[in-house]
């Protein structure tokens, strides 16, 4: 019988171990790799994507607010877009009555269950007069944003181009990065209503074909828009689903504010030939109060959303059936239901507006959504310098305009989801301080 010798160095041990046969010797792994798991973690590197995107902004600034309201500031948050109103009594009393059934608690169709798809096909016509087919036209999903990640996987590959709107919703940037593709800007102005220059859409196009680059094949759109406020319109729907036809361009519309303050809810579907090349998103979390149910749908044509489907079926196991329940029962809600709505947004967006007008912003009281949005005066050096005064000195936190891109550096948005109570105190803080601090 032949004997093996091994001998392990390193800093830390000088191990040497005999066997009397074939067999490897056994070695105590904890003392063997003691001293490279020391230093190991400096060596590991997450993927190319994270290193493309930052941390939402609302992420890390909320986390500031939070300390200063553990130091005792007491922060009024009018930054982020989460309503604070609650859904309606039978929504939730179908949700409570369901959820203590024993046979709703397993997995679910990642389609949704049909009952649900009808529900938003019924909710698609009564409000839009727009047909779908809850079979085949129709995806629920867990929230939009995540809608935003599963479109882009399934149309995008790396190094194709995609519009995004400046100012818009940096997800549409961020889940861009992350899947690999070039982003391609379109600036939306205000002398322009916040709709898209068609004429520099053509000449980005033309651009990007002098290149030799990949086409564009998506463009993201949110209209009613945030964070600009900007109603859709039935004519810039036409020039966006022409537009896509023509160029063989997905047009995405981002669609979750068209019933707050918008007695004309519209949808781009409702154009004729959308479906061929557009997509919708619609949601649960701001028309119906239930941001934190995570609860949204899209609408296209059977094909793209089959291909939605592909990816979304491998990144999740469906939504909790008593939600989806609860979704159908909120869906029935008529116009009575979303008028007391928006009567309590009015009477917060006036509000708004008079801190507005404390700052010397300016801005179109045409707004519809959840938000106002202004333009701060020529004396403010810039959106973040002055939002972050009103933070630290006012203890308000408003949301400043460059994080929707570079067009928004001039704007400030604040937010309806706060009661009037406070937003009254917001207003008379920012009073004690404008004359002094701004």
């Amino acid at each position: 019988m032949r004997r093996i010798t091994i001998q392990k160095q390193n800093d830390l041990h000088n191990d040497v171990v005999t066997c009397a046969s074939d067999r490897p010797a056994e070695i105590n792994p904890m003392r063997l790799y003691t001293h490279d798991r020391v230093t190991s973690h400096a060596l590991i590197r997450p993927a190319y994507r994270v290193e493309k995107v930052d941390e939402y902004y609302f992420s890390k600034k909320l986390k500031e607010v939070a300390r200063m309201n553990v130091a005792g500031k007491n922060v009024i948050n009018l930054g982020v877009g989460s309503p604070d109103l609650p859904p309606s009594t039978q929504a939730v009393d179908v949700f409570c009555s369901e959820i203590r059934k024993e046979d709703v608690h397993g997995y679910q169709p990642y389609a949704g269950i049909p009952a649900l798809r009808e529900a938003f096909a019924c909710w698609y016509e009564k409000w839009y007069e727009v047909q779908l087919d809850p079979e085949t036209e129709i995806q629920p999903l867990i929230g939009s944003k995540e809608g935003v990640l599963h479109i882009s996987m399934a149309f995008l590959n790396p190094g194709d181009g995609v519009l995004v709107p400046n100012p818009g919703y940096p997800t549409y940037t961020s889940v861009s990065k992350l899947v690999g593709a070039d982003i391609v800007s379109y600036t939306l102005k205000e002398k322009n209503g916040w709709y898209p220059d068609f004429d520099e859409l053509e000449r980005l196009l033309l651009a990007r074909q002098e290149t030799g680059k990949s086409a564009i094949k998506l463009m993201w759109v949110n209209y009613p828009n945030m964070p600009t406020g900007a109603d859709a319109s039935v004519e810039v729907f036409e020039k966006l689903v022409a537009f896509g036809l023509y160029h063989g361009i997905v047009i995405c519309n981002d669609n979750p504010y068209s019933f707050i303050l918008n007695d004309h809810p519209r949808s781009i579907l409702s154009i004729s030939g959308a479906k061929d090349c557009c997509i919708e998103f619609n949601s649960m979390s701001k028309s119906h109060n239930m941001p934190g149910w995570r609860m949204a749908m899209l609408a296209s044509n059977a094909q793209f959303v089959q291909w939605v489907l592909k990816v979304k079926s491998n990144v999740d196991s469906g939504q909790f059936k008593p939600m989806q329940s609860a979704v159908i029962e909120a869906l029935k809600a008529d116009k009575a239901w979303y008028d007391s709505i928006n009567s309590v947004y009015h009477s917060r967006r006036d509000l708004a507006g008079q801190i507005m007008d404390t700052l010397g912003c300016t801005y179109d009281r045409r707004q519809v959504g959840l938000f106002l949005w202004g333009k701060i005066p020529d004396s403010a050096e810039n959106s973040e310098v002055l939002t972050d005064k009103l933070l630290y000195k006012a203890n308000v936190f408003i949301a400043p305009g460059f994080i929707f891109g570079s067009a928004g550096d001039r704007y400030v948005r604040i937010s309806l989801c706060c009661k009037n109570n406070a937003l009254k105190e917001a207003l008379e803080r920012v009073k004690t301080i404008v004359n002094y601090e701004l």
